[in-house]
Formats: C-alpha cells, structure tokens, sequence
C-alpha cells in the first residue's frame, strides 16, 4: 500500500508578539509524496531554518496544518501526544555532518534508532545489516566511524535516517562538505532509497552542484514558498555538461 508523504498548508509562525513579532513564516504551502526528492532553496532569513524546524516537529507552528505519513500532526495545535516518538519513528535526519556516536561501530550506529523504538537487539541489528547493504557499506558495519571516509560517513548517516521506514526524510545541506562526484552520489542514493521504501525526502540546500538534479524546487522568500519545476538531471556527466 502506498504511503502518504508530508503536506503542509498555511503554515505560519511568528516569535514575539506586538511590536516586535516578527512573521517568520507567511502561509507555506508544499506537499511531497512518497518517493519524491524536492529541494528546498532559499537565502539566509527567508524562513528556510523555521520551516525546516517545524517540518521536523522541533518547534512548534502558529498557525496552519502538516501531516506526515497520513497522520495529521499539526492543525492549529500538534495532534501528536508524543513528538519525541514521532521524530523517532516518522521523520529522518540527515545532516551537513553526519554526527556519528564516535564510541559505537557503524552497524550499532545504525541499530540504535530501532532499539530505542522498542526493537530486539537481534531484529534492530538485522535491520542496520539490510539498510547498510542497500547502501553498499555493508563491508565497513564492524568499523568505527572515526576508520570511514566523509562518502561512507554520509551513507551510514543516511541509513540510519531510513533504518525505521519513516515516511519523511529531512536533509539539511547533506552535500555541502562533498566535492561534485560525491554529492551527486549522495543525491542519486536519496533518490534511490526515495522509490525504493517510499519515503518522501526535502533536501535543504545551497549547494549549486545538486540543484539540476531535482524535478522539483520550493524557492522561500520572505517566509512564503513558490514552487518550481526542476530539471531532474541525476548524473554527474549530464550536469558537468551543463
């Protein structure tokens, strides 16, 4: 059965109030579906960080509705009694760096997500094993993050965003450290691992190298989005052509 991805509608959100309130979001409207990769571009204050926070359930919205996986989790207030659940079992991260635990090797990196959601020690480490496979770094699961090239840090970090199946994926600049062949391959997993489990993904980013790679844009400005169709290129030669 298909899964639903993340829609968001009038989302507002204001800090302080009076005077000095300022409108940090305006009416943000986007919907994502499963197995999609949108990029999310925009300067800095434009609301990109404030949306990106409320997207993930880390701050909470003034105003407006979201809904992830189908589950309405915003609508003027959160309909979800337990955020810190929702962010473990609905939503992954991914990060500019990958914020590996220096002290657990990769696979119990990766494992970690599904214990805390309740998980056997024997299934989450199965899951770890069959995620790190998909993502071709099953050969460095007893290796500690320290051993791991910036490319295979990144992969781990990615499989612990998708180890729980969320229906969401956030990624926050993921390329920005990556020279051009390692971040389209970033990107091209994303969109591997999108289709692949069904997962709706928003790549934050500034990074010029990956922008041709998406078929659809959110541009926010001033705290409104606007929506773009891209150009869904996925290798490095096609963009290295343009």
């Amino acid at each position: 059965m298909k899964r639903n991805g993340i829609v968001v509608e009038d989302l507002k959100k204001i800090y302080g109030s009076g005077e000095t309130a300022v409108n940090a979001l305006k009416g943000v409207e986007m919907a994502v579906m499963p197995g999609e990769v949108v990029g999310l571009v925009g300067p800095s204050g434009s609301g990109k960080s404030t949306l990106l926070k409320c997207l993930g359930a880390v701050i909470e919205p003034s105003a407006g509705s979201m809904s992830v996986g189908g589950q309405t989790i915003y609508d003027g207030r959160w309909m979800v009694r337990d955020l810190r659940a929702l962010r473990r079992d609905s939503i992954g991260f991914v990060f500019q760096a990958p914020y590996l635990i220096p002290f657990l090797d990769v696979v119990d990196n990766v494992a970690l997500l599904p214990m805390l959601a309740g998980e056997s020690n024997a299934v989450s480490r199965k899951r770890a094993h069959e995620m790190l496979e998909a993502l071709d770094v099953a050969h460095r699961a007893k290796a500690m993050p320290s051993n791991l090239s910036g490319g295979e840090q990144q992969r781990v970090a990615i499989a612990r965003a998708l180890v729980n199946r969320p229906p969401v994926v956030l990624a926050d600049e993921p390329t920005a450290p990556l020279d051009s062949r390692r971040a389209l391959g970033v990107i091209t997993l994303l969109n591997d691992m999108a289709r692949h489990y069904e997962t709706a993904i928003i790549v934050v980013t500034h990074d010029e190298k990956i922008i041709p790679t998406f078929r659809r844009i959110y541009h926010i400005r001033d705290g409104r989005t606007y929506e773009e169709q891209g150009e869904g290129i996925m290798t490095y030669e096609q963009t290295a052509e343009k």
